[in-house]
């Protein structure tokens, strides 16, 4: 597949499939305290909810990502956006806490195909305008991340948290066919046995320093995004807020501004400027939660400030992942599904901690100890980045 620049409609699709196949990571997180009480789990390892998606998410990235450079890409896709519509149905009908939790390992686990569509997006790309495309498409996934949880709290609020993935799981089967039909072919040059892949991936690792370094950083600041969208929807149901699932749902929409980062991300960082990028987006992050620190509980001021600071942390957490896939895509391109793996694998453990962090402190500590603890994250990889110039 030669790098011409790709159509507008496959740009589209891209980006409507990766944001309609992340989402389904998403739709419990405002989701917590209704699914917890219905499936009898306690209050303060509601989090887990949404950390066993997240960490079915990373074995996928480990394990089924890789196969985008052994596998012919688009029926690799296909298959598994098709079984991820199957383990929505179970997540659907779950009585019971454990067969949810297993439904969420595979939504997490067959989730990954949109990180096989985001390197299939820079496969399509020249140089020129690879950070262009790639926000382009990464706008329309982080646009699913950010529609999911409204989406789930009014679908929560008129009918129950059950429908939410029963309409995932249709839309999720049709996107099946949508791909089959409209991805061109995408036959990879790796000669490498799966074994031999999964293997590289550990040399890739050790031997890639800016790929441990972008991925800390990633790992940070999603980390303070899962925590603050944990946190959030719980604080705000809490009697000092008293917000009903549709009150929820307009509150996380505020959170779809902070899409905009992205294409505008990709144009930055096609012009070299990555390191101030990724700087101003480190300190956005970490402004955000300075806002969420001096909010007034259930006044009108407090959720405009939560709301403010709803923007900010999507704003930052965005600009900062394009950053970092411009970076890695630009290494080896033979090798970028399994960088991307390992990239989102890295920084999606982090997003795995913070959600579990942030509903577990909330419940012990309250709102004002969660955001200390979010604030604590950006702060870290500023430090960590502060060495990078010196290391250069």
């Amino acid at each position: 597949m030669s790098e011409t620049n790709p159509s507008p409609w496959i740009v589209l699709l891209l980006a409507v499939a990766c944001g309609a196949i992340v989402a389904n990571l998403y739709y419990a997180q405002p989701l917590v305290g209704p699914i917890a009480a219905d499936l009898g789990l306690p209050a303060a390892s509601a989090g887990v909810i949404v950390t066993v998606a997240q960490v079915g998410y990373g074995l996928g990235l480990l394990l089924l990502v890789p196969l985008a450079d052994l596998l012919e890409n688009r029926r690799l896709i296909v298959a598994i956006v098709a079984a991820s519509a199957v383990a929505l149905a179970a997540t659907a009908v779950a009585g019971n806490g454990t067969v949810f939790l297993a439904a969420a390992l595979a939504i997490g686990l067959c989730s990954v195909s949109a990180q096989i569509l985001v390197p299939f997006a820079a496969h399509l790309a020249p140089e020129a305008v690879r950070g262009r495309v790639v926000g382009n498409v990464m706008s329309g996934l982080l646009l699913g991340i950010m529609l999911a949880r409204p989406f789930a709290s009014f679908v929560a609020e008129f009918l129950s948290w059950h429908w939410v993935f029963a309409i995932s799981a249709v839309l999720m089967a049709a996107l099946a066919v949508l791909l089959a039909v409209g991805l061109p072919v995408r036959r990879p040059m790796a000669q490498l046995s799966y074994a031999s892949l999964l293997a590289s991936m550990a040399y890739l690792i050790a031997g890639t320093s800016v790929l441990r370094r972008r991925g800390l950083y990633q790992a940070c600041l999603f980390g303070a995004f899962s925590l603050f969208w944990t946190a959030a929807p719980l604080h705000l149901a809490s009697p000092a807020y008293g917000l009903s699932q549709g009150g929820i749902a307009l509150f996380a929409l505020a959170g779809v501004a902070g899409a905009v980062s992205a294409p505008i991300a990709g144009r930055i960082a096609d012009t070299g400027r990555i390191g101030a990028l990724s700087a101003a987006a480190m300190l956005t992050v970490a402004a955000a939660f300075g806002l969420a620190l001096i909010v007034d509980d259930g006044s009108a001021l407090a959720i405009g400030l939560l709301t403010a600071a709803a923007i900010v942390v999507d704003f930052g957490v965005s600009a900062n992942l394009v950053a970092g896939q411009r970076v890695i895509f630009g290494l080896k391109p033979e090798l970028r599904s399994r960088l991307n793996g390992l990239y989102i694998a890295m920084f999606f453990a982090g997003g795995a901690v913070g959600s579990a962090l942030g509903a577990w402190v909330y419940a012990h500590w309250g709102w004002r100890a969660t955001a200390l603890a979010g604030l604590a994250l950006p702060c870290i990889a500023l430090a960590v980045f502060a060495t990078e110039r010196g290391r250069k």
